[in-house]
Order: C-alpha cells, then sequence, then structure tokens
C-alpha cells in the first residue's frame, strides 16, 4: 500500500457546475503525487466518518475534487467557502495501469465517473496514446465535464438516457472505436454492461460505502475472482475479470 499523507488543504474554490454537483479546489504544499483512479478522504466538520471522493485534477500544489450533494455531509461540503480549510487523507487505493494500454484507448464514464477518467486521459494522452472518450448521463442537467475533455483534444461522445443531449440511450449503444484495452467508471449496471459488451481487457474502478478508506476497517470488502477484496485498498480500480457480476 503506498504511503498515506494526512494533510491541511485550504479550499481555493468550491463552486456548482450543475443542480447538485459542485468542483471543488483545494491546494497546499507537500502534496504528495496521485496517480490517476486513486482517491482522498475529506473531513467534514461536525462529521466523524470521512467522504471518499475521487480525485479529477491534480498538480504538485492543488488538487481538484468533482462531487455530488447526495447526503448531509456532502451538503455542509457545498456549503463550505473559499479560505476555510479540511483535513485530506491522501492518496488513498490503487488507481488506473495506463500502462495496459497499447496505442488506443476507450474511456467510458457514467455520470460522475468521468471526473477520475480525466486525469486518466491525461496521462494517456501525455504517453502518446490515442484516447476516445463515451460519457453517458441520464439528462442535459447531469452533463459535466464536456470542455475539459476537449480542452485536452479528446472529444466525447455523449449520450442520455432521455436524449436531452447528445444520443439517446446507454453508453453500449453508441458506436464503439477500435481499441487496445478500455477504462470505465460510473454505475454498476453500466460498468456491468460495458464489461460484458467489450472482449478487449479493461479495468474499472468500483464503489462501495466505506468507513476508514485506508483498508483497516474492511467495511467495503466486495468478493473477487481472487476471494475477498476490499475496495478502499486493494481497489478501487480492478481488472474486469476480477469482478464476480
Amino acid at each position: 500500500m503506498p504511503s498515506i499523507t494526512k494533510i491541511r488543504l485550504e479550499i481555493i474554490s468550491n463552486l456548482p457546475v450543475t443542480h447538485n454537483c459542485f468542483r471543488l479546489e483545494l491546494a497546499g504544499e507537500g502534496l504528495p503525487a496521485v496517480a490517476p483512479g486513486q482517491f482522498v478522504q475529506l473531513e467534514v466538520p461536525g462529521k466523524f466518518l470521512r467522504r471518499p471522493i475521487s480525485v479529477h485534477d491534480a498538480s504538485v500544489e492543488r488538487i481538484v475534487l468533482i462531487y455530488k450533494t447526495v447526503g448531509e455531509g456532502t451538503k455542509l461540503l457545498a456549503g463550505m467557502t473559499p479560505g476555510q480549510s479540511l483535513e485530506v487523507l491522501m492518496p488513498l487505493g490503487r488507481g488506473f495501469d495506463p500502462g495496459m494500454c497499447g496505442k488506443r484507448a476507450l474511456l467510458i464514464g457514467g455520470g460522475l465517473g468521468s471526473a477520475p477518467l480525466y486525469s486518466l486521459a491525461k496521462s494517456l494522452l501525455a504517453a502518446r496514446k490515442q484516447v476516445n472518450v463515451i460519457l453517458g448521463f441520464n439528462t442535459a442537467a447531469d452533463v459535466v465535464l464536456l470542455d475539459e475533455y476537449r480542452a485536452l483534444g479528446a472529444e466525447p461522445a455523449v449520450v442520455t438516457l432521455d436524449g436531452s443531449y447528445g444520443t439517446k440511450g446507454v453508453v453500449t449503444d453508441t458506436p464503439i472505436p477500435e481499441h487496445d484495452c478500455f477504462y470505465t467508471c460510473g454505475p454498476l449496471p453500466m460498468m456491468r454492461a460495458v464489461c460484458k459488451t467489450l472482449e478487449t481487457p479493461g479495468e474499472l474502478s468500483m464503489e462501495e460505502r466505506m468507513g476508514c478508506g485506508a483498508g483497516f476497517c474492511y467495511g467495503c470488502t466486495i468478493q473477487t475472482a481472487g476471494g475477498p477484496a476490499r475496495v478502499c485498498a486493494d481497489g478501487p480500480v480492478f481488472k474486469k475479470e476480477d469482478i464476480l457480476w
């Protein structure tokens, strides 16, 4: 397991990007390196358990997180303002393996699963890989991060369940470009469909309720082809063949 750092970071911005999603930028000195697909655990004032959130983007002095307000903790987080600070555990978990890709990678994100795939896209493009991106959302009001992907030169194909933006349907309904491997993150039914549809090697990022976030409490254990595995420490990224559907 990589070394975990407890660090206090200052909020630089905390802005809404959709009706229920926020972009949180944190800064501080001595930030450890974060691999694509890893996550952090955020202290939320007044709450006992930290909140796990995937890293959207990271540099030597800042990290960016995209999160949805789904409960009391994240609603409190959404009310925090620049100048306030948060205690953060980072980096956590096992991220994506950009090295498994030959020349052409396919990234498939559902909802906020599009956030951690962004830093992976940056890594793959920096390694001169061809990157194709498919993003799926429920409706146009949920669409996020298109401009960020476009700025990388990776124009996403977008599908929505209701057809209010892009193609109507689910991610497996859209034409699948040629690829050597795929990476996916999003709702479990979507990832199940992706893994069962695509015959190429792939990785997926799992999500479970977490306690410690560092592998000590075993609260996020799932059954895999290799036996019990902790999503927070043995994952969250797993090979597609590891997951028992």
